[in-house]
């Protein structure tokens, strides 16, 4: 397979592993947040993929970046010079329930660089056990390592929030999972990878010193607008709640499910963290469960919300020591119910094309979902057809999506009447810009995975490349923006990883 070309040519870095601006002020915390230990060596490494994109904003040389000391630097082989690994702690509800101490089992913080775009931490995800393993190997594995490099990067395509990937690395070190795969890892970038779980860990152990230590941090580096509030940790509390809702509200746009939204996998910066049975909707299903874990369907698309509403109030209940009334912790989660609905239709409006807002476009927009679901409409290409819909015609190729064609042309009039007075050029324009033409759909990070078990790595390639401009045509690659093959129904994926 050939790659699309970039729209932006290759910058030089300044700096190569032996000279990065280290620091880690996260470890300025204190020892009780974590532990220092090194990576567990990978025999005889190997490029899976790398993320030149990254590697720009974070001031590496390109050169550097195609290096043997990179490769080894980034399994885990070789430290990088001013960097300072440790594993943090944290806890969490699991699935909804009080799991316990937790902490980073398979993830080293090597620390942070200063960036143009501000501090980004660099962690490396799969170098092997650590003292919050519990009974994991500390080790990812091929197939997970290479969704979580391409799903962090379609994201950010998307322009939702998100940690980003630096690079991939396999070995042909054998893992044990349902069967034995090979290791990999995942290098990742985030101004922090501080999560729900780290308040809970130290409110639930009664260590106040501490947790009051980690919010001021939080505060001082992410949120200092909290700082002059009457109540600096109840105004935290709201700033995370209205973050963790335009989260929500860009995933229900563009289709995405993350499959298991625990406490301890939920971002305190608002963030999409922690890619595992992630997927992005074929045929919409508002009940689709993409975990084959999730036996009851707690993260089900549907849910996702009302989970995310869920775990906000479980951060509301580790901060109470620090926040002191209840109802000021309630008061706090409040502005969650109005701005996740808020959000969620401003999206859905300029996927339709809508500047301004109507009093008919939530009805719009509801019925929409509706006619989609009862159709099994593929919920992407419904979104990028609807581009070319015009009032005049209704736009053959949308209709043609449906089998029950009287209710998409009783649906279509009430679009066309709302498009009355509307400028069809600056429609079309916004519609370009929200509506992606690819997605990661799980069979073409499928087929891409058993390429890379082959060593074939241009599969992770292309789709990189692909998804880095979603919105763009990319003439050539219509077959990654086609329906999903028969075979895909099938596809399985679990917490395993």
């Amino acid at each position: 397979m050939t790659s699309p070309n970039l729209s932006a040519p290759d910058a030089a870095g300044t700096a190569d592993g032996g000279t990065l601006p280290w620091r880690n002020s996260f470890a300025e915390l204190g020892e009780s947040f974590f532990t220092r230990l090194q990576a567990q060596a990978l025999p005889d490494p190997y490029w899976v993929g790398r993320n030149r994109a990254v590697a720009r904003e974070l001031g590496l040389q390109a050169e550097w970046l195609e290096s043997q000391a990179a490769l080894e630097a980034f399994t885990g082989n070789r430290l990088l010079p001013g960097s300072d690994p440790l594993a943090s702690v944290y806890s969490g509800h699991q699935f909804g329930v009080w799991a316990g101490q937790l902490g980073d089992g398979r993830a080293l913080l090597l620390g942070e660089i200063a960036t143009p775009g501000g501090p980004q931490e660099i962690q490396l995800k799969g170098a092997g056990r650590t003292p919050y393993s519990r009974m994991g190997d500390g080790r990812a594995v091929l197939r997970s390592s290479i969704r979580e490099f391409l799903c962090s990067e379609a994201m950010h395509g998307l322009g939702i929030p998100t940690t980003r990937a630096l690079c991939v690395t396999g070995s042909d070190a054998p893992v044990r999972r349902e069967e034995i795969e090979t290791a990999a890892v995942v290098t990742r970038t985030a101004p922090s990878f501080i999560r729900f779980g780290h308040f809970e860990h130290f409110s639930y152990s009664g260590q106040h010193t501490e947790l009051k230590a980690l919010a001021d941090y939080v505060i001082d580096r992410f949120y200092p607008d909290c700082r002059e509030a009457p109540q600096p940790y109840a105004a935290l509390l709201e700033a995370v709640s209205e973050r963790t809702a335009r989260l929500m509200a860009a995933w229900q746009a563009v289709g995405f499910c993350h499959g298991v939204m625990n406490t301890d996998n939920m971002s305190i910066l608002g963030l999409t963290i922690d890619y595992g049975p992630f997927q992005f909707l074929d045929a919409f299903d508002p009940n689709h469960i993409c975990n084959h874990s999730d036996t009851q369907g707690r993260y089900a698309y549907n849910r996702q919300p009302n989970m995310a509403y869920w775990n906000l109030f479980c951060l509301g209940q580790a901060l109470l020591p620090l926040i002191g009334e209840q109802d000021l912790a309630l008061a706090a989660l409040e502005p969650y119910k109005t701005q996740f609905p808020e959000a969620m239709y401003a999206r859905m409006r300029t996927k339709l094309g809508l500047a301004d807002e109507q009093p008919e476009d939530k009805a719009l927009v509801d019925d929409g979902f509706k006619l989609l679901a009862a159709n099994k409409v593929d919920y992407s290409i419904f979104w990028r057809r609807l581009n070319g819909f015009t009032a005049q015609s209704g736009h053959e190729p949308v209709r043609d999506l449906f089998f029950d064609r009287e209710s998409f042309n009783a649906w279509a009039q009430d679009y066309s009447r709302r498009l009355s007075g509307v400028d069809p050029q600056q429609r079309a324009a916004l519609m370009q810009k929200n509506n992606p033409k690819f997605v990661l759909r799980n069979h073409l990070g499928e087929e891409a995975i058993r390429a890379a078990k082959l060593k074939d790595f241009s599969g992770v390639d292309t789709l990189l490349a692909l998804l880095q401009s979603p919105y763009e045509e990319h003439p050539g690659h219509d077959s990654f923006a086609g329906f999903p093959p028969d075979w895909a129904s099938s596809i399985e994926i679990s917490c395993s990883s």
